[in-house]
């Protein structure tokens, strides 16, 4: 029997937690086999701030999807964002011994592992080397150096950077749920990997990514990524906005975001009004559309001039540098009632809405082709392409006949989620009264009924 090519893409935001199982149907469009979501608890503005609950919702979410598929994750490849993600621009060269043997794939890779000794500043870690153009020998303006001849091999680079310590607990994680990294990749590479066509990219585009925590930026010209920037702010900040504004509860501000709101005022009447129930027997609180809709839109300004900004820090007013197809807007923020409408207005350039189906096979879940899930839509894509075997399925496993664990749940310290992290034997042997290490056990062991079950008592 053939070995499929199962592709795992893990996208850990500040509002959801989304596991995707997927593989490439014979078409070559991505099939979804499951999805699996969970809130997530533990990360504030796309970077993860508590490792025992962000452990909890990732292990949520790969249940659901290993449930909904039929298939055991084994490995992911995960999605990077936050505000301490910034790029720059660098240029680099290798001289050759042999200026009469052809440049190869090595010549290349040569290059980049010396972009992958910059000195960074204190705490900081490379991402990303991505190549955009070769010079050989003074010719400049090449884009695939492969097969030519020459002496000095050139290259400007666009250096993705980011803190190291997030970077690493996003890996303790992902370990800790007892699952491998097959590979991280910055947040808005993926989205734009799975809503831009080549001719975008060809023409001159920019990706905006607003997602819960952050809003993620992402330009493209000739093909080549030009620019990357983070913004720490995202739809959590609108729905703080309307809890203050009309001084409700967080679960009311994000339903009326989502339900009612909208980023154009002009949109509503005056005597359009909704009604909110009082808490604990108080009377219902009665909110004005147009009010709200004045709330959103300050919010939504704010954030689109910053985006705007760093529009305008690429250059992007340069005839050279025109972005001729525009902006497009994906991410859970892009569903805001009138916000492409909004862009338009004050940025002056042609806007569309960004959604994953392009890629995804006919036969998809319409709820999948969301720009809510464009992320991780990417990162499975992404995946594939690493051509690794990241699950396998359930009824191929022989599962070890173990004694059904019924732990009480006891809060742990984010200390004891290191502790036996190279003593998986030792765990099995011995009774433990930490949580975090018996979900540990319980994953690397990967009993499924035994982690619905410690999940279940958890809630």
């Amino acid at each position: 029997m053939e070995k499929e090519n199962i592709a795992v893409g893990l996208d850990i935001g500040t509002t959801k937690i989304v596991a995707m199982i997927g593989k490439k149907n014979e078409y070559g469009k991505l099939e979804i086999l499951g999805i699996g979501k969970s809130k997530s608890l533990g990360v504030a503005r796309g970077v993860v701030n508590n490792i025992t609950k962000t452990i909890l919702s990732i292990q949520q979410a790969v249940l659901e999807a290993e449930n909904n598929s039929g298939y055991k994750i084994k490995d992911v490849v995960v999605g990077i964002a936050g505000q301490h993600i910034r790029s720059i621009q660098h240029t680099d060269y290798i001289s050759r011994h042999n200026p009469e043997e052809v440049i190869g794939g090595n010549d290349i890779q040569l290059l980049i592992d010396q972009v992958n000794k910059l000195a960074m500043l204190p705490g900081e870690e490379i991402i990303h080397v991505l190549p955009q153009e070769f010079k050989i020998d003074g010719q400049s303006e090449i884009k695939e150096p492969i097969g030519m001849y020459g002496g000095r091999l050139e290259a400007s680079f666009h250096v993705v950077v980011g803190q190291a310590a997030s970077i690493r607990n996003v890996g303790r994680c992902i370990q800790s749920s007892g699952i491998e990294l097959s590979g991280l990749t910055l947040e808005p590479l993926s989205s734009a990997d799975a809503v831009l066509s080549q001719e975008e990219k060809e023409a001159g585009v920019a990706l905006i990514d607003i997602g819960g925590g952050t809003t993620d930026l992402a330009i493209f010209k000739d093909g080549i990524i030009r620019h990357t920037a983070v913004i720490p702010f995202g739809g959590n900040v609108i729905t703080d906005d309307i809890k203050e504004g009309c001084s409700i509860i967080e679960k009311q501000a994000e339903l009326l975001k989502v339900k009612f709101g909208s980023a154009w005022p002009g949109e509503n009447k005056d005597n359009e009004i909704v009604s909110i129930p009082g808490l604990r027997g108080r009377e219902p609180k009665e909110i004005s559309l147009k009010n709200l809709s004045k709330i959103i839109h300050a919010r939504v300004v704010e954030i689109v001039d910053l985006v705007f900004t760093e529009i305008k820090a690429y250059g992007h007013e340069d005839p050279r540098k025109k972005l001729i197809a525009g902006i497009v807007l994906t991410g859970g923020g892009a569903e805001l009632k009138h916000i492409k409408q909004l862009v338009e207005y004050i940025t002056g350039m042609d806007t569309r809405i960004g959604y994953p189906n392009e890629h995804l096979a006919g036969n998809s879940d319409e709820e999948i082709s969301s720009p809510l899930y464009a992320t991780v839509v990417g990162l499975v894509m992404k995946s594939i392409e690493n051509n690794t075997q990241s699950a396998v399925r359930l009824d191929a496993i022989e599962q070890p006949k173990a004694p059904v664990y019924r732990p009480a749940v006891v809060q742990a310290p984010v200390e004891e989620v290191y502790k036996h992290e190279d003593e998986e034997e030792q765990i099995s042997n011995e009774k433990q009264n930490s949580t975090v290490n018996r979900i540990q056990r319980n994953f690397f062991d990967r009993y499924v009924d035994k982690i619905k079950d410690f999940l279940d008592n958890a809630e």
